[in-house]
């Protein structure tokens, strides 16, 4: 049996999707490109946007247009909350749930997908834990999942469920295999990774003292951290001596304090002001790189003036100065609260309003580049090669370039930036 897997949306997904692959490899299934003929096709969905669910669409039709007589498998978000509507689609044979994700995989090449028969309505609470593994130098690590927030504009906990995640052993244990297979750098990932220890009592500090701890893994990074999880101890253990990077990406979604009591996120401008200032006190030292900062950026929510977009302007560029802001515009999503307000924002001005903030944002990046001139980073080089050159991250996730040496490859090098 042939099977063909592609992926839209986050990094968790793409980490699923990676474990998806390797259980139906280790079942005895060959996996195939995805332009290629399959017997089962698996799609993995997004919903964050009205954008991602076409596209989710799109790539449905295109894999029944290519083998009509193909089985196609549905999961990730957009199965989760639009089930029905799926189902209704030519081709496609099963829809996947979040409740569902665990009986994707199965035992033998003959053993058939089968989602329970449970209502996918109600998110049970279980979570299951997922690494890539398509590159050689890094690898995504699910720890957390869901998210208990319920801010107005976002499908998050309808779609993933409540917040939940794996054990710390678990985690471990996932790192340990991603070690053997010669990957050097590990970026955990969750919906709200700083979450981590709703279900298991453990703590996201104890967490990161555990993966610490694992040899063969040199660098690790943290994804998507809520700025009111970002404690001073996890903070000063990090800045203590570890293999945690000067990398953080932090979502702000709005630089006023109007728009984020509005739509219900648990911090203000100040606290998120004073975590990135703590950072950077405790992990910024004369002669030694900045820490990198990416921030996530919701432009045009209902009821963002001219006004309050100006607020978001200037706290990002006066403020905070990231390295980089991640612009999203604001896509109404059906059963949020947010898709019921009246004063929706026009598309022609959020379109006006991202292009601002991404000049901002090369503005930005390109200042923090230059103010890390001339000082000592590492290296991780990777193995792709394009015109003669290998490329690879700082630990503070500057992008850099040399000619091609493939003895470096999957190395970690000093260099000067």
């Amino acid at each position: 049996m042939k099977i063909a897997f592609t992926t839209l949306g986050c990094k968790l997904n793409y980490a699923e999707t990676s474990t998806y692959e390797r259980g139906f490899l280790a079942a005895g299934w060959e996996v195939v490109p995805w332009t290629q003929q399959a017997d089962v096709y698996l799609i993995n969905t997004c919903a964050v946007t009205e954008t991602a669910e076409k596209k989710s669409r799109n790539l449905i039709r295109r894999a029944h247009k290519t083998a009509p007589e193909a089985r196609i498998a549905v999961t990730g978000c957009y199965a989760e909350l639009r089930k029905e509507q799926l189902q209704t689609l030519e081709g496609v044979w099963k829809v996947f749930g979040a409740n569902e994700k665990k009986q994707i995989v199965p035992e033998t090449v003959e053993g058939a997908l089968v989602p329970s028969t449970n209502s996918s309505k109600n998110v049970d609470g279980t979570t299951f834990g997922a690494y890539s593994s398509g590159e050689r130098t890094r690898s995504f690590l699910k720890v957390q999942d869901g998210c208990d927030n319920f801010c107005a504009y976002c499908t998050v906990p309808f779609a993933r469920g409540r917040s939940r995640n794996i054990p710390v052993c678990e985690a471990v244990k996932q790192a340990r295999e991603i070690a053997a297979q010669g990957i050097k750098e590990v970026v955990l990932t969750g919906v709200n990774t700083g979450d981590f220890g709703r279900t298991t009592g453990e703590r996201f500090l104890d967490l990161l003292k555990a993966l610490n701890e694992v040899e063969g893994i040199e660098r690790y990074r943290i994804s998507s951290i809520e700025p009111n999880l970002i404690t001073p101890e996890i903070v000063d253990w990090i800045a203590s001596g570890t293999k945690f990077q000067r990398h953080f990406h932090i979502p702000l979604q709005s630089g006023s304090d109007t728009l984020l009591r509005r739509v219900g996120r648990r911090y203000d401008t100040a606290l998120f002001a004073s975590r990135i200032d703590y950072i950077r006190q405790a992990m910024e030292r004369p002669g030694e790189p900045l820490v990198f900062f990416g921030i996530d950026v919701i432009v045009g929510l209902p009821g963002e003036t001219e006004e309050l977009f100006q607020e978001t302007y200037t706290f990002l560029k006066e403020r905070i100065r990231p390295a980089f802001i991640h612009v999203f515009p604001y896509s109404r999503r059906p059963g949020t609260r947010a898709a019921e307000w009246k004063d929706q924002v026009q598309d022609s001005v959020k379109t006006e309003r991202v292009a601002r903030l991404e000049a901002l944002c090369e503005e930005l990046h390109s200042s923090f580049v230059a103010a890390n001139k001339g000082l000592r980073e590492k290296v991780l080089w990777e193995s792709s090669v394009k015109n003669g050159l290998m490329g690879g991250y700082t630990g503070n996730y500057i992008r850099v370039e040399q000619p091609s040496d493939p003895d470096k490859f999957n190395t970690i090098e000093d260099i000067i930036i």
